[in-house]
């Protein structure tokens, strides 16, 4: 009997709850405990949306749902397994787990639809650490699926859905806002910028790219007249990070005589703080402020729809298992 092709489904990671909020926010700091002041203020975030921590439940879903997508009523010839970057079940430990299991071959698959060294490879340098270090399966890694036929028309459905939430006059007057998270930068003396620990992009920062191309496919699938990209959830660091932010764009396009602001967080794939706090919260309140009305395209999380994308992904990497034999 073949041996089921592994998939480690990885994710950045959350705080269980309340209580774990610090040492989450160590975590992602590199092991940098924050000021009083910036606890505060992500407690603060999180008390807002409700205390809510739902990234976790919504990946284990989603790792779920993957398999069941790849594997159908036949033969398990997919089993999927669950590492997040900072918060358990960590990455190195989705590892072990596969390695316990017996997997031999495995797919590393990042919930972000697009590259950046900073991002993408740093799961895959996390996975390739676990396994030198412990052993484990052979790995293969999904860098990118931004522009997946699949996916594009995913979003533009729900784009198109989001606009249907406004009335005819706005409609007509409304613009779509694509972002993802925004990463620090740095300058090239050509003037141009790139992620602050990247060197992989030689010519124009890919991530941006990726975007700017995942906007294009969805606005021309959607319909849509007009759209811009926007970067979203900036961290505290002193570098500069990739801009405009979301929050700048609504500011531009109310000027602009826009009358309403579509959000579409392309880059993300489920709800977390990012899209709960802001752009529920924070997006919607400048929003309302600069005089626009705001809607946001619902997130894809564990929609069978987006699972069956992803699980097309993944076969269209692995095109056959015939070799991966007990």
């Amino acid at each position: 009997m073949n041996a089921p092709t592994g998939v480690l489904v990885m994710a950045y990671g959350t705080a269980s709850g309340p209580d774990d909020v610090e040492r989450y926010y160590t975590d992602i700091r590199g092991g940098r405990p924050p000021t009083p002041e910036h606890l505060g203020e992500l407690k603060a975030r999180y008390e807002a949306i409700g205390n809510r921590f739902p990234l976790l439940g919504i990946t284990r879903e989603q790792a779920g749902g993957l398999e069941h997508a790849l594997n159908g009523a036949g033969d398990p010839v997919f089993r999927s397994f669950l590492g997040m970057k900072h918060s358990p079940p960590f990455i190195h430990e989705g590892v072990a787990e596969m390695r316990d299991a017996g997997i031999r071959n495995a797919v590393g698959l990042v919930m972000a639809p697009h590259w950046s060294g900073m991002s993408v490879e740093a799961y895959v340098e996390r996975v390739e650490k676990a396994v030198a270090e412990g052993g484990g399966p052979a790995f293969t890694f999904v860098r990118r699926w931004y522009d997946h036929p699949g996916f594009v028309a995913f979003l533009a459905a729900r784009v198109r859905r989001a606009l249907d939430q406004l009335d005819e006059e706005r409609r007509s007057r409304a613009a779509v806002i694509f972002s993802a998270h925004s990463l620090p930068q740095r300058s090239l003396p050509d003037g141009t910028t790139r992620c602050l620990r990247c060197d992989l992009c030689p010519d124009r920062c890919e991530y941006q790219v990726e975007l700017e191309r995942t906007a294009g496919l969805v606005a021309a699938a959607a319909g849509v007249e007009h759209h811009v990209l926007g970067w979203q959830s900036a961290g505290r660091t002193a570098d500069p990070w990739l801009g405009p932010p979301v929050e700048d764009v609504i500011r531009d396009l109310a000027g602009q005589g826009y009358a309403a602001i579509v959000s579409c967080s392309a880059g993300f794939v489920a709800d977390h703080l990012e899209i709960l706090f802001d752009l529920d919260i924070e997006a919607r309140r400048v929003a309302e402020e600069a005089g626009v009305a705001f809607v946001r395209t619902e997130m894809p999380n564990a929609d069978p729809a987006f699972l069956a994308i992803l699980a097309d992904v993944v076969q269209q990497h692995v095109p056959s298992t015939a070799e991966h034999s007990v």
